[in-house]
Order: structure tokens, then sequence, then C-alpha cells
């Protein structure tokens, strides 16, 4: 896998759910309200970041008490924004794609085309039942997910869109005005066969919890394969949650720290779910199914990318990623506004810098 001449992207978690983005009872400056979510993502945009993402919750759980709508809220980030592009999650069941094609168009149409998608497969079948949504087995709700980007992009791009799915169907169906250029993106995520699969055939970018770069290279390099075959291309978003410090001993100590004040009971709670919903595919593996007690304090694995330490330390960890074939890294933080900026002002220069020399040392190899 030859690395991109393109510069690697960067992408916030939108913490417009509370509790933050580990399951510790640590300090967390870190607040789901509006007010400090407009700031955050002004500061991002400043800083240097590409993407934010915000996230789906219909229920509470594992410290998350208040869950606002990502759709309402990225479109409220994005007002307050010029720059910055926002992610909304969509979940296929709550939403359909009529919808769901529909507001994105609208909010694309008015951000000059500044909003994109993340596609949600689910896997927590207790909030499904709570709020009267049928439970699919796991392949299905891929199966699902693929007919609803299929819908959507379907919807952005013809006029006269007819369709006939397992799950949807359209017929003459023309949706004006359509998106802003460029459409809106696609992201979705997973780690199943299925998930994979999906993305080689249908998405734009791939998301994966985080793992270490042989792990990563190996997905990517089965997603860039199977892409091809099916003459369509991917790109890969990984995530990991940063704790950057002028010293390492500082970023170890933040990082016990989180470890030692974690929530055991909603730690265990958590895993005890996502496992569940791993053993269901058919391989019995999901992604969560490596995952200790203490990578699972971090919803998606973001302690096991590593991007914890000095500044120099992490950009080197993000080119090696970027080596195997990553373009985006989404970032998770304990403090988001001070460490957003302090990661914008001292770890993206010294990644753009890595960035230059590997450039000019490719060029003269060819």
């Amino acid at each position: 896998m030859t690395a991109s001449h393109d510069q690697i992207k960067f992408a916030y978690w939108v913490p417009n759910v509370s509790g933050g983005l580990v399951i510790s009872k640590i300090e967390q400056r870190t607040g789901w309200d509006i007010d400090y979510n407009r700031r955050l993502a002004q500061i991002a945009e400043q800083n240097g970041f590409d993407y934010a993402l915000s996230q789906i919750r219909f229920t509470a759980g594992y410290g998350a008490e208040f869950q606002h709508e990502p759709v309402a809220f990225s479109h409220a980030l994005l007002a307050a924004t010029t720059k910055l592009k926002v992610i909304a999650a969509l979940l296929p069941g709550p939403w359909n794609p009529a919808v769901a094609a529909k507001q994105i168009a609208t909010i694309s149409q008015l951000t000059e085309g500044r909003v994109a998608v993340n596609i949600v497969s689910g896997w927590f079948r207790g909030e499904f039942t709570a709020i009267g949504e049928p439970w699919l087995d796991h392949d299905e709700r891929y199966r699902r997910s693929e007919e609803f980007i299929r819908a959507l992009r379907g919807i952005w791009t013809q006029d006269n869109f007819t369709f006939r799915g397992d799950f949807y169907r359209f017929s003459d169906y023309t949706l004006k005005p359509k998106p802003a250029h460029p459409l809106p993106e696609i992201f979705q995520g997973g780690s199943s066969r299925a998930a994979r699969d999906m993305a080689a055939r249908v998405s734009d970018w791939y998301f994966t919890n985080g793992n270490s770069v042989a792990e990563i290279k190996k997905q990517v390099d089965d997603i860039r394969a199977k892409a091809r075959a099916n003459n369509h291309s991917v790109k890969i978003g990984v995530n990991a949650f940063a704790i950057a410090r002028d010293t390492e001993a500082e970023a170890r100590a933040v990082l016990d720290e989180i470890i030692v004040k974690a929530d055991p009971e909603a730690v265990n709670a958590f895993g005890h779910e996502v496992k569940n919903a791993g053993k269901a595919s058919p391989e019995g593996q999901g992604n969560w199914a490596q995952s200790s007690f203490e990578d699972l304090v971090q919803y998606n694995d973001g302690f096991k990318t590593n991007l914890i330490g000095t500044p120099e330390q992490i950009a080197e960890r993000i080119v090696a990623l970027k080596e195997v074939g990553v373009d985006l890294v989404l970032l998770g933080f304990l403090h988001f506004q001070e460490e957003v900026e302090y990661f914008g002002r001292r770890v993206i220069p010294l990644v753009r810098a890595l960035e230059a020399k590997t450039a000019v040392h490719a060029e003269a190899a060819e």
C-alpha cells in the first residue's frame, strides 16, 4: 500500500451527547450544549480540522444522559462556521431515505455543500426496542444500510428516480433542489465482513475503530482490494483518542487516570452489549471483538491507535497511519476546546511538515 500525496485529514467527534468521549469519572471540561459546541467548531476550523462528526443516540446509557439530534445540531454548527464540513449521523429505520435526502439536500444548499452523512447501521438492540423500531439480524442491517445509501445517492443525482429494493421503493421520484456541489459525502463504520463489503461497494468513506498500524493495514488492504474489484474507490478514516502533552510522561499519566477512574459498571454494560452485537455477525466478531476493559473505556477503541504522547510522537504515528492508506483521523479528546486548539497548533503543523518531506522523497524516487 503506497501512501497518498494528498494531505491526511482531521475530524473530531462532536460532543452533542453528554458524558464526554470516555466512560470515566475523570474531570472532562467538555460541554454538550450548543454554545460550547459552536465555539468548539470555530476553534477546530481555525486550527486545521476538516470535519466534525455529530453522534446519534436515542436513549441514555454509559454516562450519556442527554443527546441532541445530530442533523439539526450539525446545521447549527455549520451556521457558526465557514469552512468546516459537518458529518451528520443517520440511522436507517428511524430515518426514511426520502426524508433524509431532502433534509440533507436543503442543508447542503444553505451551506454551500459543507454537509456530509454517516450511515449508522445500529448495534444496540435495546435502543431500537425502546423507540419501537424492528430489530434486524446483523447482515440484514447492513443490507438495509446499503439500500439506504443507494437511495440517497440516486435521489441526489437522478431525476425520475426509481428503485426496487427489499427495504425501500421509489417510483419516478424527482427531488428539487438537489444538493449543492460537491455532493454530500457518505461515511459508514463497522469492522465486520458485511460492513467492509458494503463500504467496498457503495460508501465514499469507511470508519474503523482504533487499532495498531499493522491491524489497520489489514483492513485497508482488504477494503481497497474489494473496492477495486467493484470498480469503486473508498477512503479510510480511523478513530483515535488523542492525549497530546508537552511530555510523554504527562500524557501517559492522563491515560492512567482515565482508566483508574473508569466506571466499571458502565464499561462492562457497554462491553456486554457491543460484544453481543459482534457475536451476531456470521463470523462471530465485530468492532469490539478483541477489546479489553481498558480499550472499552473509550467507546471506539481510541486508545489502541496510540496517539498519546508528545506532539512529535503523535505526528510520527499519524504519518505512519497515512503510509498504510489512512486518509483521515477521527479524534476524541478529554477537554475538547483547549485540546483541539493545542492539537491544531502543535500537532497538525508537524504532520504537514512530515508529509511534505515524505512527498519530496517520493518524487525523487520516481
